[in-house]
């Protein structure tokens, strides 16, 4: 390797424009020009020839508990956490991600495979691996009960915290009315019913002012260890109001436009799901992604669940310029936790870059996180020539990725 590495024809994707036969060239860590193509290759450098797809900035997912597929592939059963922290940033990198906040959940749901003591665990494995692709981060989900803000005030001693929420499932506040919380807990996640009953009995049981103390306890961690604070599942004004006050800066899945609405006059950042989008609605008949998006009250859009979701969403038409919907999942989520130095394609920028074609389904071919190459996909199957392949005015895709 040279150190300098040139992609070339390219369509690249800058935070305001879509350059044509482009190119963006690395040097180390940095991308030091971003241009059109124009004359020969430069002297020294690695080549690499996009051939006309597209060339974006690495996707910074705010959100994604996939890594607990990978702990749990099936209920009951369990996978080495290093295997599956391993498992999960491959995939990540496949599907274009390559500043990762793993949205670990501190509670005792043992029905659901969920206990704290993995989450600790698993915290300490993102924290001192050695061995990943990506840039692996910690978002530390905390439920409003004792036991886990506990934990996470102990943890955040130990290891760095890089993202902190506050969460508070419980039936009639939230997204989930009685008989949804009991579906959801029951037939979905396959807990015992008198467990979920002990839940409900638990949660309910908190006075406004515990919880406003658990509150501000989940924000004394965030403050301490200098990670934004996120509210979650935001219904009414007043949640926002009542985060606010505690120091928040996102609203992660608000479930009314009202609440959208209010953090977005606030300043706040609005986080929605990629797969609510792709699907066209919520899971939980909640606020539309979409809809958000028409009413401009959509600032990021995190994986989820689901991180194949994040590299489509771009490619869903909301009638808004590639770039825009491009900075949804790059440098607006880069933005909102201080990592101004990523998500976007600039010169002094660091230089994670993907090489995707849109066609038929967005596939990442190639992947640079901090100027090394960590991904190589080759090879068109449908045995096109380089010369008859499209180069889309506005790639779109339909909702038809997800259902």
């Amino acid at each position: 390797m040279t150190g300098i590495t040139e992609i070339r024809h390219g369509r690249v994707v800058t935070p305001t424009e879509v350059i044509d036969d482009g190119r963006v060239v690395i040097t180390g860590s940095r991308i030091a020009d971003v241009s059109g193509t124009g004359g020969g290759a430069l002297p020294r450098s690695e080549a690499v020839d996009a051939d006309g797809r597209l060339v974006m900035p690495g996707l910074v997912d705010l959100h994604g508990d996939d890594v607990e597929q990978h702990l749990h592939p099936r209920s009951g059963a369990q996978v080495d956490t290093s295997m599956a922290l391993s498992m999960a940033d491959r995939v990540n990198v496949l599907t274009g991600v390559t500043t990762k906040f793993h949205a670990v959940a501190f509670e005792n749901s043992p029905d659901d495979d969920r206990t704290i003591s993995e989450a600790t665990e698993l915290v300490h494995e993102i924290a001192n691996a050695t061995y990943l692709l990506s840039d692996n981060r910690v978002h530390a989900r905390c439920e409003l009960v004792e036991e886990s803000v506990r934990s996470v005030e102990e943890l955040s001693e130990d290891v760095d915290v890089d993202l902190v929420s506050v969460m508070h499932h419980v039936p009639g506040d939230g997204q989930y009315d009685r008989d949804a919380f009991e579906r959801h807990y029951v037939e979905d996640r396959n807990w015992p019913t008198e467990r979920v009953a002990e839940a409900i009995s638990e949660r309910r049981s908190l006075s406004p002012t515990d919880r406003r103390s658990l509150s501000e306890r989940v924000a004394d961690v965030a403050a301490a260890a200098d990670a934004p604070l996120a509210s979650h599942d935001d219904e009414t004004a007043r949640d926002i109001d009542r985060l606010l006050d505690h120091g928040a800066s996102i609203s992660e899945y608000p479930l009314t436009r009202e609440a959208a609405r209010h953090a977005s006059d606030r300043g706040m950042t609005t986080v929605m799901g990629a797969p609510n989008v792709l699907r066209g609605g919520s899971l939980w008949d909640n606020l539309s992604a979409r809809a958000a998006i028409d009413d401009g009250i959509v600032d990021v859009l995190c994986s989820d669940y689901h991180p194949p979701s994040l590299l489509a969403a771009p490619f869903v038409d909301t009638g808004e310029p590639l770039p825009t919907r491009t900075n949804r999942v790059t440098r607006n989520p880069a933005d909102a936790v201080g990592m101004h130095d990523r998500g976007r394609i600039e010169v002094g920028a660091r230089a994670d870059l993907l090489v995707v074609d849109p066609d038929p389904v967005p596939t990442v071919e190639r992947v640079f996180v901090d100027g090394v190459e960590v991904l190589k996909s080759g090879g068109d199957p449908r045995g096109r020539s380089p010369e008859r392949r499209p180069r889309l005015g506005n790639p779109t895709a339909g909702p038809s990725f997800l259902h």
